[in-house]
């Protein structure tokens, strides 16, 4: 049985613990980060905005994870390959550049570096994402407005870690419809709501060094309403609840564990089928991969991150709460399995 929080009460308790693990519809949790355990320098804390219409991909991130504060843009092309990025990079900032204690509600972050700007504007809604900046001596600048239906779920967890103090709270966000631009010297992609949506994935909490995941999401129209799902696992304790939703005309519906039939790095089939299976029987989907985002940015296997992040056609099919079967056809979404230690 998973334990959904519907009453706002705080995530942690006096010992840096989280309170009452779950999940919820809406974030009702309030940050209490003061009270947490470990060192301040363990915090990590980020807003990342990814846009996609199936054939460009766009990542914006800010995040601090103590040791640095980091203003990031990513744009991927899924069909032909090519990629740009850049980064801003201030160090040592565990007392400076924190974030919103709650990524569902209005908030506003702006935050400035040399030549890099970003800002997230967020009403009940829409969230106005903006970034500024310089990319292999070109100026790049990018904007999006992504908008939220009038009650508008997501999902929100609170998963302990096994060693104590340690824990992860994120708000996912899914089913943005979102119009927008990013130009790139005098290259102008534009974006429409038509067919590009954007997930923020919010998170703020103290990790252990050493970590692996499993992240897959994707929103898409069936029948004229938006449709979605986010599916994370493979870290922490999930006895509470699991990272696991379909949501469907902005209504969050709540599903079991999933998992992977067969693990895509054994054998380094990362471009073959995935197969995802909830324990409930209600998701069964196949996922056929295009293209996969692959970075490592962990120098001498000893800090960073590595990722594979997975882009494909999904099919199969998905059961809401009130036993409606949804036909997934021809679907995009990704799936990314990422190692950490940080």
């Amino acid at each position: 049985m998973q334990n959904e929080i519907t009453a706002r009460q705080p995530l942690l308790d006096e010992n840096g613990n989280p309170a009452n693990p779950g999940w919820c519809r809406r974030n009702l949790y309030e940050y209490n980060i003061e009270k947490r355990s470990p060192s301040i320098m363990r915090l990590k804390e980020w807003d990342f905005y990814q846009v996609c219409n199936g054939e460009i991909m766009v990542q914006i991130n800010l995040f601090n994870i103590s040791l640095a504060t980091c203003a990031t843009f990513g744009f991927v092309d899924l069909k032909k390959g090519r990629k740009f990025d850049t980064m801003s990079v201030e160090l040592f900032t565990p007392d400076k550049n924190r974030l919103n204690r709650n990524g569902d509600c209005e908030n506003y972050i702006s935050y400035s570096r040399g030549a890099t700007s970003i800002t997230f504007d967020v009403t009940d809604e829409c969230h106005h994402l903006k970034f500024e900046g310089k990319c292999k001596g070109k100026k790049l600048y990018a904007e999006f407005f992504c908008s939220r239906l009038p009650h508008h779920e997501s999902i929100t967890i609170a998963t302990p870690f096994d060693k104590p103090g340690h824990f992860f709270y994120t708000n996912k966000i899914n089913c943005l419809a979102t119009d927008g631009c990013v130009i790139f010297g005098d290259e102008k992609f534009e974006f429409t709501s038509n067919n590009t949506y954007t997930v923020l994935d919010w998170g703020r909490g103290i990790w252990p060094y050493q970590n692996m995941w499993y992240w897959a999401n994707g929103s898409t129209l069936i029948d004229g309403k938006r449709f979605g799902f986010e599916l994370t696992w493979g870290f922490g304790n999930t006895d509470a609840a699991t990272e696991t939703a379909l949501f469907y005309d902005g209504i969050c519906h709540k599903i079991s564990d999933v998992h992977l039939e067969k693990d895509p790095e054994i054998g380094s089939k990362w471009m073959g089928d995935w197969h995802f299976i909830s324990s409930d029987g209600r998701l069964d989907l196949i996922m056929k991969p295009f293209y996969d985002h692959y970075s490592n940015l962990m120098p001498l296997n000893l800090f960073g991150m590595k990722t594979h992040q997975v882009h494909g056609i999904w099919n199969g099919f998905v059961i809401l709460d009130d036993g409606t079967k949804l036909e997934i056809k021809d679907m995009y979404a990704f799936c990314e399995k990422v190692y950490n230690k940080w």
